[in-house]
């Protein structure tokens, strides 16, 4: 039995399989580790299986797994966890673009308690080097739609993290494409997690294997992973879902508590109409954030940044943004769409509940890191 296991995928790596492996070995010798090296390929045409069978006759801690169907870098990473000889795994690639040295930190923390460890290339100290625009920006829209699931999560998309065999042992996965940390952290079972930060470098030898077909298989499985966060409770995005339907509730209850301070002020305590509104909007934000701070985000209250009284100040301010948001669209798509004014302002309305909703979760009631 091994202390943990590297899983490496691998497709037409013959320029970079030799350095990975005997880089992550090297990495095992000086801290002591006992770990397994594992190799899955997707059944290369050139020289990966080969040099990868010569390295094994003398480093009787490398094994090898030679896929033959369904090929995809998450369906071999998913068949790592399968075929893997510890209870802790470490995914990195192939082409050097994950530091090695990183991997005893990872194992430190989940042997620490955490139950996932990333490699974050979008914390404080995380970078990336050499990649073009184009490959930024996928990159960064698809942290984006990552984030939605998991906010607290910088780097959601990592393909360089540790994770305990039970969170993956009984999980559901359909790995596809290239995001199989995001399959693990939306149907795998796991409560603590921890972010490293670190630099990203692109390959130096070989090709991208990212195409268009990559980018439609993300954007299908945000979708499943949403769909069975609603169908199982105990997963970590239907905690994420959760909170935005009591926000949502929350919010319910602020247009009671507007529109009953409104009718008090104006018809009984006969305050003018403009004064009366100003109190009713500023209680009813208070309530909302009453209700937010003690149900809604009561579990984040351990881990969150900042002091109540700055929380309601961040509060207000997002929550005036909300309503600028608004106030623009019902004018906006009133007057110079030619929509309903009723249905304008309905869709300003859920504009505004996403933009409160989001802003919130990720300055508000930001975690630490």
């Amino acid at each position: 039995m091994y202390d943990l296991t590297v899983i490496i995928p691998t497709f037409k790596e013959e320029a970079n399989i030799r350095n990975i492996v005997t880089e992550v070995d090297a990495v095992f010798k000086r801290t002591g580790t006992h770990g397994e090296i594992l190799i899955v390929d997707d059944n290369s045409p050139d020289g990966t299986i080969g040099i990868v069978e010569d390295m094994k006759t003398t480093m009787p801690n490398v094994n090898i797994l030679v896929r033959t169907a369904d090929h995809g870098l998450s369906q071999s990473v998913a068949d790592g966890f399968l075929h893997a000889s510890s209870d802790i795994f470490v995914v990195i690639d192939a082409d050097l673009s994950h530091p090695p040295a990183l991997i005893p930190k990872m194992y430190e923390e989940i042997k620490a308690g955490n139950d996932v460890v990333i490699g974050s290339r979008y914390m404080d100290g995380g970078g990336i080097r050499k990649w073009p625009l184009k490959r930024r920006i996928i990159s960064l829209g698809a942290t984006f739609l990552g984030r939605l699931l998991f906010p607290d999560i910088t780097d959601p998309v990592s393909g360089f993290f540790a994770v305990r065999k039970s969170v993956v042992a009984q999980a559901q996965l359909k790995p596809r494409g290239y995001k199989i940390l995001l399959e693990v952290l939306g149907k795998g079972i796991w409560e603590h997690d921890k972010e490293i930060p670190f630099e990203f470098s692109d390959r130096e030898i070989g090709s991208s294997k990212l195409k268009i077909k990559t980018i439609v298989e993300y954007a299908q499985q945000v979708v499943d992973i949403t769909l069975y966060s609603f169908a199982h409770r105990q997963s970590a995005a239907w905690r994420e879902w959760k909170k935005v339907f009591k926000f949502g509730m929350v919010g319910l209850t602020g247009i009671v508590v507007n529109e009953g301070v409104l009718i008090c002020l104006k018809e009984y305590a006969g305050l003018l109409l403009p004064v009366a509104s100003v109190i009713a909007i500023e209680l009813s934000i208070l309530s909302n954030f009453i209700l937010n701070d003690l149900w809604t985000f009561r579990s984040d209250q351990k881990h969150v940044h900042s002091q109540r009284c700055q929380r309601f100040i961040l509060f207000q301010l997002v929550s005036l943004g909300g309503a600028v948001i608004n106030f623009i669209l019902l004018n906006a798509l009133s007057a110079y769409g030619g929509m309903d004014y009723r249905v304008a302002n309905f869709l300003g309305i859920l504009v505004a509940f996403v933009w409160n909703f989001f802003v919130n979760r990720r300055i508000t009631w930001k975690r630490n890191m």
